[in-house]
């Protein structure tokens, strides 16, 4: 049975010439440039969005014993973390936020040269984020909530009740429930004296900008080349893959 991809053949795609391909290429410049200036309004608005002051104490598990929020700031004033799958019942983390999380530690140092500091959170215990983490070969932070609220305050973990009941708060809307912990990405901002606001978070499709592999996936020909129903059946942990090579 051939493999289901959203892509068409490409055997039969059309083939011009230099000039003509060239006038293409500069009327699809033309979007690509309002496409990047939509891109840096939508940012700005994203800026722009009201605060919500944290006010509720957050402790984590880190390599050094507990920490706070304010601690996870490591002295700077900006936080990102990404919201990374992993119950505590669960034996490795998620593949799908793996193949985030691949791209994580080359762009930290460049981060933290902007005032910005990042790291992973997960509800697993911390030792089994360790494990984890150097079978994935990773350096990030990654931090354990275990026991924390944090998760289920900013809606990527669910009780048990709501999977039973197969609806969950997530991605601002409540719909089908799928499993106790979800992925995304959220924001803070820590001011001079201390105080600490939740700036904004993304979830699902809203993270696929901070995929790296997918942004070049959507430069070439094939495209992700994915299945429709199921896009990222393809995604493996990394030492899984088998060699493309011949």
């Amino acid at each position: 049975m051939a493999k289901k991809t959203s892509t068409p053949t490409l055997d039969r795609h059309p083939v011009v010439s230099r000039k003509k391909w060239l006038a293409a290429r500069t009327r699809l410049l033309t979007k690509e440039k309002a496409f990047t200036h939509a891109r840096e309004r939508l940012a700005a608005e994203r800026r722009a969005l009201p605060w919500v002051k944290i006010d509720k104490e957050y402790v984590f598990e880190g390599p050094k014993g507990r920490e706070t929020l304010a601690d996870l700031f490591a002295g700077r004033s900006q936080l990102v973390i990404y919201h990374f799958m992993f119950g505590p019942r669960e034996k490795a983390g998620c593949a799908h936020c793996s193949f985030w999380a691949d791209s994580f530690d080359p762009i930290i140092r460049h981060l933290n040269q902007r005032d910005v500091t990042m790291l992973a959170v997960s509800r697993a215990p911390l030792k089994k984020l360790a494990r984890f983490k150097a079978r994935m070969g990773w350096s990030f932070k990654w931090v354990s909530s275990h026991g924390s609220d944090f998760n289920y305050d900013f809606h990527v973990s669910f009780p048990e009740a709501a999977v039973r009941s197969g609806k969950q708060f997530y991605n601002y809307r409540l719909g089908p429930a799928f499993c106790a912990d979800r992925e995304g990405v959220s924001a803070f901002y820590k001011n001079s004296r201390g105080e600490i606001f939740h700036t904004y978070s993304c979830f699902a499709r809203g993270i696929d900008m901070m995929n790296t592999a997918y942004q070049y996936l959507d430069l070439v020909p094939k495209g992700r080349d994915e299945d429709p129903d199921m896009a990222q059946s393809w995604v493996d942990y990394h030492d899984k893959y088998r060699s493309t090579l011949p």
